[in-house]
C-alpha cells in the first residue's frame, strides 16, 4: 500500500509513507499530524481512508518529531513545520509528476495548513481537521502588508526564537496539572496520546520543547484566509477542549476565506475525530472523501 520516503526540509530529512497507485496521476494529499503526534497515530487510518478512495497520500512526521530527523528533539516551531509542508509539495513535484495537491492537517498543523496553502504555489485544496486558530479573534486586523511579510518570513526569514519564546521542556500531557503541568492540559489530552501514542512503535514521545518566534507577523490563519484561492474544507469539534480552538476564532478565519468552502461541525471534542474505531471518526472521513470527490471529480 506505501513506501517508505524521506525528503529534505530545513537542515534534516523528514520521514514518512507514500501511498501511491500504480498509475500516478491521481491527486495526492500531502498529511501530516498535531501537536507531537506520528505517523501511525491513528492518522494513518485517515491515509489509507483516503488512499483507498482513490487519491496517492503523502503521510510524513514533522521535523524533530517521530520518524523524522532534525535536533533538538521534540521541539516545535510554527514556522518550520510550515516549511515541512512546502518541501513535501517541492518533493513531490521534484519527481516531475504534475498533478493536483491538497494540504490535510489536524489541530495544530491543521492551522499551519491554512498558512501553508496561502504562501505555497497552486495548491487545488485543503481540509483542515479541528484547526488551530487561537484562543480569540486578534484584536489587530491584518492587511496585504502583513501577508507579504509573512510570505517573506515563510521563505527565508530568521525563526530561531529565544527564551522569551520558548516554553519546555515540559510533559506533552498529564494526568495532574498541579504537580505535573503539561504543554497540553485537558484530560481529554491525556487519554488520547496515553492511548495511541502508548502503542508499541508509535515513535511518541511525552515531552516538547514548543518555540512562537517573536516575529513580525504571526504564523496565523488570520493573515492568511484571505488568500487562499482554492477549496477549503474546515472540520471542528463543537465542543473542543482546546483553548486555542476557540470555536467564535474558528469561524472567523473561516469567513475570512473569499472562495470555495465548507465549515462542518462533529459532534464531540478535539479528539473524537481521532479516536478509531468511533462515530465521530467515520462521519469526519467519509465527509472529507465527499469534500475531495468533488474537488477533484
Amino acid at each position: 500500500m506505501y513506501s517508505n520516503v524521506e525528503f529534505h526540509s530545513e537542515g534534516a530529512e523528514l520521514r514518512g509513507r507514500l501511498y501511491s497507485h500504480r498509475d500516478n496521476s491521481r491527486p495526492i494529499v500531502v498529511m501530516t499530524h498535531g501537536t507531537t503526534a506520528t505517523i501511525t497515530m491513528a492518522i494513518n487510518i485517515y491515509a489509507e481512508r483516503v488512499f483507498d478512495a482513490g487519491y496517492d497520500v503523502l503521510l510524513y512526521d514533522h521535523r524533530n518529531l517521530g520518524r523524522s530527523g532534525g535536533e533538538p528533539r521534540q521541539e516545535i516551531n510554527p514556522w518550520i513545520q510550515t516549511r515541512g509542508y512546502r518541501d513535501a509539495v517541492g518533493f513531490l513535484r521534484s519527481k516531475g509528476e504534475n498533478r493536483r495537491i491538497i494540504l490535510w492537517g489536524d489541530s495544530f498543523s491543521a492551522g499551519l495548513a491554512l498558512v501553508a496553502g496561502a504562501v505555497i504555489e497552486d495548491i487545488s485544496g485543503i481540509v483542515a481537521q479541528v484547526p488551530v486558530c487561537g484562543p480569540s479573534i486578534p484584536e489587530r486586523s491584518f492587511d496585504q502588508t502583513a501577508f507579504m511579510t509573512l510570505k517573506e518570513i515563510f521563505h527565508d526569514g530568521d525563526v530561531t526564537g529565544g527564551p522569551e519564546q520558548t516554553t519546555g521542556p515540559l510533559p506533552v500531557v498529564s494526568s495532574d496539572q498541579i504537580n505535573n503541568p503539561s504543554l497540553l492540559t485537558p484530560i481529554q489530552a491525556y487519554r488520547w496520546f496515553i492511548e495511541h501514542g502508548g502503542r508499541h512503535g508509535s515513535g511518541w514521545e511525552n515531552r516538547a520543547t514548543r518555540i512562537i518566534p517573536d516575529t513580525p507577523v504571526p504564523c496565523s490563519p488570520f493573515v492568511t484566509a484571505p488568500y487562499l484561492n482554492m477549496p477549503v474544507q474546515m472540520m471542528i469539534g463543537t465542543d473542543d477542549e482546546m483553548v486555542h480552538c476557540n470555536i467564535e476564532a474558528q469561524r472567523a478565519v473561516f469567513d475570512l476565506i473569499p472562495g470555495e468552502k465548507e465549515f462542518l461541525e462533529i459532534p464531540g471534542g478535539h479528539f473524537g475525530l481521532l479516536w478509531h474505531p468511533s462515530e465521530e471518526f467515520e462521519a469526519a472521513s467519509e465527509a472529507q472523501i465527499a469534500f475531495l470527490r468533488r474537488l477533484t471529480d
